[in-house]
This record gives structure tokens, sequence and C-alpha cells, in this order.
């Protein structure tokens, strides 16, 4: 793959004692393109300007999905990626539900790996500090038709990030807009499931939340999936979590907290939870915990529920199962403990 350097580095401009989430973009991209039925390449280059006009294919039909994913300085001053396979895979499950090209494996490994490289110091190395991995796909055709794209870019691009949230929230359960239908492309990390979610989200910020409980589109009556991440409840021990659907993401995070907690004997229970459920086990000292969990979120534990204009606490634990299992995660990620899972990848 060719390599074309920055001549100058942003790097000093970074405050990597106040980094914030998702802004300071790194020296250099990754980039690949779709045409004539087959991937190139790919070229790492000094971050820049699109080389589209204003019809481009995405802006007009939402033609694209993208993934989350972060790099870590581990303890002996390495690189490594958490379980960077499963990225490959659900970009590509997200791209066939948008009729966008599969990206082959060599492709978006060979491209995630020698950019991190390329970019190495950009890798913070203070606490629950990351380097933050956004693959991305978008229909990249110039016309104003309403049918898919025969042209794709794929890209990479990079930042340094702090936690997302850094302490307990407070998350509106959501009984007039609808993130997600049966049928649909909730599953997905599709550009405008997110862009879809905007409004729903500012409102909850304007009343003192910190994000969006989301229900089911019919009748609002179960739990779904906060904004930013997945979510579980700790009752009476055992940890309940939503069952994965086509309206839901299928959290890499999520995945990998509920293979550890398995393993620690706890048990789980993938299921339909409804509103009623959950703000019963509030009222009744059942819930003894609750919190997002995600790739930007990381665990985030919530400490209260907003309902019909009221606010009901929930119990927070500082020394909890949220934070047990955060302590787990960050001492695999970091490489502070055995990876037996296999799931960190060395750069």
């Amino acid at each position: 793959m060719k390599i074309t350097r920055s001549k100058t580095s942003r790097l000093d401009q970074v405050d990597f004692e106040n980094l914030g989430f998702g802004a300071g973009l790194s020296d250099h991209v990754f980039r690949a393109e779709y045409k004539d039925g087959q991937w190139d390449d790919g070229v790492i280059e000094p971050y820049g300007h699109l080389r589209q006009g204003l019809g481009l294919h995405a802006l007009h039909y939402g033609q694209a999905v993208f993934e989350g994913q972060k790099a870590y300085k581990q303890a002996d001053g390495g690189i490594a990626v958490f379980r960077p396979e499963r990225n490959f895979d659900r970009i590509n499950l997200s791209g066939e539900r948008m009729c966008i090209p599969t990206i082959p494996k060599d492709l978006f490994m060979n491209g995630l790996m020698e950019l991190i490289r390329v970019d190495r110091d950009w890798v913070p190395s203070g606490k629950n500090q990351a380097l933050y991995l956004r693959p991305f796909t978008f229909a990249s055709a110039e016309w104003v038709i309403a049918k898919a794209s025969d042209q794709y870019t794929f890209g990479i691009v990079t930042c340094p990030v702090g936690e997302l949230y850094s302490g307990a929230i407070k998350v509106k359960i959501e009984q007039e807009f609808t993130r997600a239908t049966q049928g649909g492309v909730g599953f997905a990390k599709a550009a405008g499931n997110y862009g879809g979610s905007f409004l729903a989200t500012r409102k909850a910020i304007e009343e003192g939340f910190s994000q969006v409980l989301w229900t089911d589109h019919k009748e609002h009556k179960f739990i779904e999936e906060a904004g930013t991440m997945n979510v579980a409840l700790i009752i009476n021990d055992v940890l309940v979590t939503p069952k994965l659907s086509d309206t839901i993401l299928a959290g890499i995070t999520r995945d990998s907290i509920l293979t550890l907690v398995r393993e620690w004997g706890i048990e789980v229970q993938e299921r339909d939870i409804t509103v009623d459920e959950l703000l019963d086990s509030v009222k009744s000292g059942d819930l003894q915990e609750a919190f997002g969990m995600g790739t930007a979120a990381v665990i985030s534990p919530i400490n209260g529920f907003g309902y019909q204009g009221t606010v009901i606490d929930c119990p927070f634990k500082e020394d909890g199962m949220a934070t047990r299992i955060k302590t787990a995660l960050s001492d695999i990620r970091y490489g502070r403990v055995e990876d037996s899972h296999g799931w960190m990848h060395r750069i």
C-alpha cells in the first residue's frame, strides 16, 4: 500500500491532559475506493478534504455505515487493538443491509494496523485513554438517482480520546420518538440511525439527562438500548440485558462483558425487559445497579431514569458490579493481565 506522510504534524495541538471525545483527528487517514466491481489496494495519506462534489450519493440517500473501536497503549509500551475482527464482521453486516459491497478482510485489517503504526505517537497513555478508530464506508458516486451507488469509499480516521462519560449518568426512557423498527436497519451501524436520534437526544439533554434509553416502536413498552451503548441491569444478583434483535445493535463490548460475567459464575439473562419491570424493580429494591456498555461509553453507571416527567433514582455503587467489570475489561485492554480470550491484536 502506498503511504504518503504528512510534512507537518498537528500532534502538538493536542492537550493529552484534557482529552475530550471525537475531536482532534490524527495526522493520517486510510482510504480505499470501490470502482468497476472491485476495491483497490488503498492508501495512507495526510488528513484532508474529500474529493467529491455536492452530488455525492451518500449526502442524498444516506448510504453510509461505520464502526467504532479502540487501540490501547499496553503496560509494556506496545499497542494493541481490541477485537478488530468483530468490527470487521459488523461493518460488513451493516454494509450488506445498506447494499454496500463487502470489504475484504486483508484490506480492512492491513489498512487499520498500518494506519495505527504510522500515527503510533497519537496513541495516548493516560488513564482510561485510547486511540479511537473510526472505519466507515459511504456511497461515492456523484448522481441524484434513487438507487444504490456503484462507487464507494472505505476510510479510517483516528483520534486520541478520554472517557465519553466521566461519572454516573441519568437517562430518559423515551416514550415519543423511535430509533428503530422491526425489519429496519436498527441492528446496523448505519449513519442515519444516529442522525435520526439527535432530536430526541437533544431534548433529553435539555431536560437534564445525558442520554436517551430507547424503547420499542410499537408500544414504547420494552427497553432496547441507550443512544451510545447497550444497557444492563443487576436484578437480585442476576445480570439482565435486552436480547438482541433487528432493532438493537450487537455491541462488541456487550458480548465481551457477558463472556466475563458468565465466567465469574454470575447468571446472565438475555430477554425482554419492560419499562414497568424496570421501574418496579427500582421501587422494590430488587434493582441493585444499572449501567451502559459500549466502545465509546466503556462502562457507564446509570443513577437515574427519567419517565413521564419525573426522575427515578437508581442505586449506584462505587465498588459494585459495574466497577468490577470495568476494571477487568480495562486490565485486558491495557495489557495488565493475561489475555486468555485472545481479544487483543498487537500492532
